[in-house]
């Protein structure tokens, strides 16, 4: 799933777990992964890095075909802006990217200015 989360997709979530700080990042990207355990740091397996992830209530429950929970994962991938700031994310962002600053449990994130257009950009227009 990209951006387009609803808070309905992250009725369980109960905290937000940041392994690098949102701060210093213009965007992340977002998905919902199917993970075994509701609590724990999820697997990765994508290209890139993991900069965070939400943790899920005692309400939640398990998906009955798959016995998996649905989290929210917060990603980065090797050509995105942080690692290649005059890259092809220079200028716009990818289509699943949110300001983190604009995420918290259950809700979705937002994208921003900063997030589609970037910290350079918003610095010279001031």
């Amino acid at each position: 799933m990209s951006s387009l989360l609803t808070e309905r997709d992250l009725i369980h979530e109960e905290e937000v777990v940041w392994l690098e700080n949102p701060e210093t990042l213009d965007y992340v990207r977002q998905a919902l992964d199917k993970t075994k355990r509701r609590n724990t740091k999820p697997p990765y397996a994508r290209d890139g890095r993991m900069v965070g992830y939400a943790l899920l209530d005692d309400e939640a429950c398990p998906d009955p075909d798959s016995g998996l929970y649905k989290r929210r994962v917060f990603f980065l991938l090797p050509h995105d802006r942080d690692s290649f700031p005059n890259g092809l994310y220079r200028e716009g962002a990818p289509g699943e990217a949110v300001d983190p600053r604009t995420i918290a449990p259950k809700q979705p994130g937002a994208k921003t200015p900063r997030s589609q257009s970037g910290s350079v950009a918003i610095a010279s227009a001031t």
